[in-house]
């Protein structure tokens, strides 16, 4: 599974199964992600898939789940840093400041990549 990683720099392809970083386009940029609308104050980003809601807060822990298309949230993310983005397929990731992080469980667990990269403003699964 691959992602794209908005930076200043550019748009980062990294490889999520074998962590590593492929390609740099500087002149890529990604295409704005629709807004999702979740009623929730201190929202910097956040990504929907079917019913469930993913969104990055700016309050600790920086994650809340929804499983039911925003009635009711959960918060999650304890150990992780303040993020930037989010992007969901039939897994989480989540961007903070250079580092990127994998759920492949809704959001309950978490795994660091290895690869580091400058300022993530925006994630997407390529």
């Amino acid at each position: 599974m691959r992602a794209a990683v908005q930076t200043a720099h550019g748009v980062y392809t990294v490889d999520l199964d074998d962590e590593e970083v492929l390609e740099l386009d500087a002149d890529a940029r990604l295409p704005a992600q629709p807004h999702v609308e979740t009623g929730l104050p201190l929202v910097v980003a956040a990504a929907a898939a079917g019913s469930t809601i993913v969104a990055v807060v700016d309050r600790r822990p920086p994650l809340v789940v929804s499983h039911d298309a925003g009635r009711t949230w959960r918060e999650a993310g304890g150990g992780l840093p303040r993020g930037r983005a989010v992007a969901i397929a039939p897994v989480v990731l989540y961007g903070a400041r250079n580092r990127l992080y994998l759920s492949s469980d809704g959001g309950t667990l978490w795994r660091a990549l290895a690869p580091e990269l400058p300022e993530i403003e925006a994630v997407a699964f390529a």
